[in-house]
């Protein structure tokens, strides 16, 4: 099963670390998968949840694009990595706002609910459990599903 850290979260939200360079980087160091938030804004990508606070470091997608989930946070951010990886060759990226489930960059279908071969994302927040056919889950509690 495929575990992803929601923002670096390991252990429960950290609204005050969540999306930092260096909090993304010990999640995958500890092995995890890390869903990312990425603005794209005066022609630059930017990490953070509700504005964009952080310089994205390149040195993660050349080390860890594999592990990265890119949740883009507006729609220029889309149309930007759409631009740079037009087939999700490299990098999986997607975007979405209230939607039950979306398809990413590299057709993993990415979701609150739980559908046959998807990332269940946010278990937590519905009292939700993974089942055979999950293939992966992001959480801000991604430590419980080793």
């Amino acid at each position: 099963m495929i575990l992803i850290s929601h923002r670096g979260n390991i252990s429960g939200p950290n609204p005050e670390q969540e999306n930092r360079p260096e909090y993304i980087a010990e999640a995958l160091k500890q092995g995890y998968d890390v869903e990312v938030d990425v603005w794209f804004k005066d022609n630059k990508f930017m990490l953070g949840h509700d504005e964009p606070q952080y310089e994205f470091p390149f040195e993660l997608i050349d080390q860890a694009y594999p592990k990265l989930w890119i949740h883009c946070k507006n729609i220029d951010a889309l149309s930007k990595l759409n631009e740079l990886d037009p087939n999700g060759s490299k990098v999986n990226y997607f975007w979405h706002e209230s939607d039950l489930g979306v398809l990413t960059s590299k057709s993993y279908i990415w979701s609150t609910n739980l559908i046959n071969n998807g990332i269940l994302v946010m278990p937590e927040i519905f009292n939700t459990k993974p089942i055979k056919t999950t293939i992966g889950v992001c959480s801000d509690y991604i430590e419980k599903y080793k």
